[in-house]
C-alpha cells in the first residue's frame, strides 16, 4: 500500500457535523476563510506523494472508501490550504472542481485524532 496524502484532525468547527446529512466533509488548515471554518474539521498541511486519482482509496481510521472521481482543484487546495470537500455519493464525474468523490457509503465518525489517508491499494 503506497500512502498518497495523510493527516490527522486535531479540531472540528461547530457546524462540521452538520455536512453529514449530505454525505459529505471538509477539511480545512489553519487557514480557513472566517465564513466556513465552522463547517470544517481542521488539520495541518501535509504534502501530497504522487498524484490523487479515481480507483485510489480515502481511508478514515482505516475504513476504506473507493474513491470514484477527483474535481481538478481538490489536489491543489489541499496541498496548499489544506482543503477538501469528501463527498460520499459515487459520483464518476466531478460536479465540485475541490471535491474528491467517493463511493456512496455511510460516512465515517470524523473526530479530533481521526486519521485520514488517501492510499493506493
Amino acid at each position: 500500500m503506497k500512502v498518497i496524502y495523510e493527516c490527522k484532525v486535531k479540531a472540528q468547527g461547530d457546524c462540521a457535523e452538520e455536512f453529514r446529512e449530505t454525505n459529505m466533509f471538509v477539511i480545512f488548515g489553519d487557514n480557513a476563510p472566517p465564513e466556513i471554518k465552522d463547517y470544517c474539521y481542521w488539520i495541518d498541511l501535509a504534502p501530497i506523494n504522487g498524484t490523487i486519482a479515481a480507483g485510489q482509496y480515502l481511508r478514515v481510521d482505516g475504513q476504506s472508501y473507493k474513491i470514484t472521481s477527483v474535481g481538478y482543484e481538490a489536489p491543489i487546495t489541499l496541498a496548499g490550504l489544506g482543503h477538501c470537500t469528501f463527498h460520499f455519493n459515487g459520483l464518476t464525474e466531478p460536479d465540485l472542481p475541490g471535491t474528491i468523490y467517493v463511493e456512496e457509503k455511510p460516512l465515517p465518525e470524523i473526530k479530533i485524532g481521526t486519521v485520514i489517508q488517501i492510499v493506493e491499494e
